[in-house]
């Protein structure tokens, strides 16, 4: 599957250059041409931002202290695109979570080689382990689940769907995108079957079953609405 890239930058024709290059080399690539653009972006679709620094309005140091601060996007790499070269900005940059920095002009051949090369170091970290809500503990490796100190009994579908969710919290699913991901392939099953594995999934996990969300006509979604949430 193709790797998603968000462009951020207020010149128009760098993203135009940027976009053609990235996709030649086999990148997906979205544009956002100010912070705020790109903070409406859904960060479970992104793997990776290219983020200019001296935007007006909102800097990319603002943009990238703001995604470092979002559970959909801490752990999405960044990497500054720059004119200011100065040893203070590189590390105002990485002070401010970015990954990589490379400074205005720059080769697209080196900007490539470096997103690689950010995008496999991430690949062999992005994913938890472990995460939590509240007092909510789900453990990948053990496939084990415990709240406020107690082992809760779930079945392989039923952990599957709450790992899932947890680790993309705040997006939708729908029944088929549920099925596809937690099903093994060739399976089939119906929609009253996610729907009773989500009311399974409630029971199991008071007191946060209010946590796992209905969208009406959409499908299911984990919260991300509470202070103490983390992701390991």
């Amino acid at each position: 599957m193709s790797k998603t890239i968000l462009i951020v930058d207020d010149e128009p024709d760098l993203c135009e250059i940027l976009s053609y290059n990235l996709n030649s080399a086999g990148y997906d690539t979205i544009v956002a041409h100010s912070g705020a653009e790109a903070l409406k972006e859904d960060y479970n679709q992104v793997d990776l931002v290219l983020l200019d620094v001296m935007m007006p309005a909102m800097s990319g140091i603002e943009v990238a202290r703001n995604l470092r601060s979002r559970q959909d996007a801490f752990s999405v790499p960044i990497i500054f695109l720059t004119a200011l070269d100065g040893e203070q900005d590189k590390l105002d940059g990485f002070d401010a979570g970015a990954d990589d920095y490379m400074s205005k002009p720059f080769s697209v051949k080196e900007l490539i080689a470096r997103i690689k090369a950010v995008l496999s170091r991430s690949d062999q970290h992005r994913i938890p382990t472990v995460v939590t809500y509240d007092q909510m503990i789900v453990n990948h490796d053990d496939k084990a689940v415990v709240i406020n100190g107690n082992p809760i009994e779930l079945s392989r579908l039923e952990f599957d769907i709450l790992w899932l969710l947890m680790t993309h919290r705040g997006h939708v699913y729908s029944r088929e995108e549920l099925m596809k991901e937690a099903w093994p392939p060739g399976v089939i099953v119906s929609a009253r079957t996610i729907d009773v594995n989500i009311t399974r999934i409630r029971k199991k996990i008071e007191p946060y079953s209010q946590c796992l969300c209905t969208r009406h006509g959409y499908g299911y979604y984990f919260t991300n609405e509470n202070e103490n949430e983390k992701t390991n």
